[in-house]
Parts: structure tokens; C-alpha cells; sequence
């Protein structure tokens, strides 16, 4: 039974931390559509941000000027937790798979593999409070800036959702938090 739950929280903080790579990596946090038309679509990210022409299927991106230059609040925060999340899930994900049970490595002493598994699931669990808040943290600043639109009757056809890369850092984090819940509560 331990092993298989090793290996099941081991294949879910594999694909999580994927997930969290991606979600980093990615170019889509806030998407940005005009709706009336359906000219353009717009995809903000944390490190660029891309314009795809609807009508013939063109797409342009603008690298941000520089990591050092000032951006604001919500890039930078979010950047910063989700690379603290990628680093934590991937030290993480490197002491479980020393720790499994299958792996010959430390198997004169199981306590030792045990507390390795534990510490895994710790560094999984705080590598998943950070992406969750750093996604959270995104997606929040976004409806904010959708809602004071709409509140000072600013309407120029542009509506503002959440992107893919915003639900891959959720959907990350929240794999991450289960493989650590999964490392720390069950694993006996």
C-alpha cells in the first residue's frame, strides 16, 4: 500500500510540477478580446505579450523590455512566486524520488527513505501555497481591472479574461498541494 500511494503522489507531483513549468513559461495569463469585431486577440503573459490577428491567423509578440525594468506590481509578484513554486516543486519532486521505495538508494535504512518522503511532501506543500498565490494573486489583479472598468462605464468593446496559463498555475498548484497531502498525512 505505501508503495503504491509513493508512486501515485510521485506521478501526480511529476505532472503538477509540469503543469507549474508550463503555467510559468507560458504567454497566456490575462487574455484580452474585442469582442465587437473579433479582430484581434491578445495574450498577456509574464514575460511577453502576444496579438493574434483573427483574420488570417498572425501572430506577433513584444518581449517585455527587460526583467530589471519596472513592470508592475502584478508581474513581478507573480513571477517571483512562480519561480520560487517551479524551484520548490522541482527540489521536491528530486527527494522523492530518492525516497521511493523502489529506488535502491538508502534501502539498508527505510526510516531514513520515510523522512525523505515527508520532506518531499512539506517542500511540495509550500511550493503549492506559493503558485496557488501567485495564480490567485494574478487572477484577482485581472477581475480588478475588469470590475473598474465596468465601474467608471469604460466599455471600448475589450473584455478581459483569465488565460490558460492562469488555470495551468491553479490547476498546478492545487496537484502539488494533493501530492503533499497525500506524502505528509497518508504515508504511514
Amino acid at each position: 500500500m505505501s508503495a503504491a500511494l509513493q508512486v501515485t503522489a510521485f506521478g501526480l507531483a511529476l505532472l503538477s510540477t509540469l503543469f507549474l513549468l508550463l503555467a510559468t513559461c507560458t504567454d497566456c495569463w490575462m487574455v484580452n478580446a474585442d469582442d465587437s469585431l473579433e479582430v484581434s486577440h491578445k495574450c498577456r503573459g509574464l514575460w511577453r505579450e502576444c496579438v493574434t490577428n483573427m483574420q488570417d491567423g498572425v501572430r506577433t509578440c513584444d518581449q517585455y523590455d527587460s526583467i530589471l525594468a519596472d513592470h508592475p506590481v502584478k508581474i513581478v509578484v507573480t513571477r517571483t512566486l512562480m519561480i520560487t513554486a517551479d524551484l520548490l516543486a522541482g527540489l521536491a519532486l528530486a527527494t522523492l524520488v530518492l525516497g521511493l521505495d523502489c529506488i535502491t538508494f538508502l534501502n539498508e535504512d527505510p526510516c531514513v527513505k520515510l523522512k525523505m518522503c515527508y520532506g518531499a511532501g512539506v517542500i511540495l506543500g509550500a511550493g503549492s501555497i506559493l503558485g496557488l498565490i501567485g495564480s490567485v494573486w494574478y487572477a484577482v489583479d485581472v477581475y480588478l481591472e475588469r470590475a473598474m472598468l465596468v465601474s467608471h462605464n469604460i466599455f471600448l468593446g475589450v473584455h478581459y479574461d483569465f488565460g490558460w496559463s492562469c488555470w495551468l498555475g491553479m490547476a498546478g498548484s492545487t496537484g502539488c498541494c494533493v501530492a503533499s497531502v497525500l506524502l505528509t498525512c497518508c504515508l504511514y
